[in-house]
């Protein structure tokens, strides 16, 4: 991708971002946007990094392993997140490598984080993953779990910022953004990971603190 075009789609979303935070009566920099960018290399992140974009996520470890040092290496001040389900044995992993894991969705991997943060000395960020719409295929804690789970990761004193979700694929995601948030709020805590590219705006006017921007920013993947 072209610098321009990187320039224009991170202005573009950035944009979308700030006028639905305006609707909502918030402050754009509330909002933290985060480039998606697994399954793209190096060379086709770094467009985005020169247009000024800093906060970037992964799917999984074992591709960030592969270019984020070097990225990281050549650019200061990026902050990576885990987007993605993580394994309990790449835990110490995930730790050393990200700034933020959005998918603490399981007891043992509460029990896992814990223990790979206390022997790495490294807290990053925890979201934990409500599966808000109770699906069957999908990862995440289901809504019921959650009051269990929270207290299971607050015992072991993980950093635990906010809740997590993504909504059915098919279904209109306002009334899922809105759950979440009422768990949220009910749980005592101010951060919310949701909205991607087709419905980022909707989840920014409802109360998301995080985005997460791939298709908007990279374009289609092949």
């Amino acid at each position: 991708m072209p610098l321009d075009d990187a320039q224009t789609r991170l202005a573009d979303v950035r944009e979308k971002i700030a006028r639905a935070a305006r609707i909502a009566g918030r402050e754009p920099d509330d909002v933290t946007l985060i480039a998606i960018s697994k399954t793209y290399d190096a060379d086709a992140i770094r467009p985005l990094i020169a247009a000024g974009q800093r906060v970037f996520g992964e799917n999984r470890v074992q591709e960030a392993q592969a270019k984020w040092p070097e990225l990281r290496a050549e650019t200061s001040g990026l902050e990576l997140h885990l987007v993605g389900q993580l394994q309990s044995n790449k835990a110490e992993e995930a730790v050393a490598l990200f700034d933020a894991i959005h998918s603490v969705d399981r007891p043992s991997l509460v029990e896992a984080l814990a223990k790979a943060m206390e022997k790495l000395g490294k807290r990053p960020l925890c979201f934990v993953q409500v599966n808000i719409g109770d699906e069957a295929q999908k990862g995440g804690c289901r809504v019921a779990e959650l009051p269990a789970l929270l207290a299971a990761a607050r015992s072991a004193d993980l950093p635990v910022a906010g809740l997590m979700c993504v909504p059915p694929f098919d279904a209109e995601a306002a009334p899922f953004f809105a759950l979440l948030a009422k768990h949220a709020r009910e749980s005592g805590l101010s951060e919310l990971s949701m909205g991607m590219s087709g419905d980022y705006e909707t989840a920014v006017t409802i109360g998301a603190t995080h985005v997460r921007v791939g298709t908007a920013l990279f374009g289609e993947r092949a």
